[in-house]
């Protein structure tokens, strides 16, 4: 589902990373992070797409993007510091994820279209 956001200007998060092999628990704790996202003051939506077809990237697990959307950097920055979260954080580096990069962007302009 694309995420309904404000006028800009807004902040989007993108969370780029290509997943290992070992998979236990990290679709519960996707499902958290996200429950927990929306609890948060300044979160405005999210939305993630990943690639089943990993033969791209010799078997280092499939490709994801996942895209947050925030009112202000501050939000940002409580969001990466949230306990929860960064407990998130170190059991993908140790278990989930082969590698990511994650990206800070100001949205100065967007817009849409809906078929009739």
């Amino acid at each position: 589902m694309i995420a309904n956001t404000p006028p800009p200007p807004y902040y989007a998060v993108i969370f780029t990373s290509i997943r290992t092999s070992h998979l236990e628990g990290y679709g519960d704790m996707a499902t958290r992070m996200v429950e927990l996202a929306h609890g948060q003051a300044g979160f405005l939506g999210v939305e993630s797409a990943r690639d089943s077809h990993s033969d791209r990237y010799a078997g280092a697990g499939p490709f994801g993007i996942t895209v947050s959307y925030w009112q202000s950097l501050e939000a940002i920055r409580q969001w990466k510091q949230h306990a929860e979260h960064l407990i998130a954080q170190q059991t993908g580096r140790d278990r989930w994820y082969a590698s990511y990069k994650t990206r800070i962007c100001l949205v100065e302009r967007d817009y849409a279209f809906e078929s009739a």
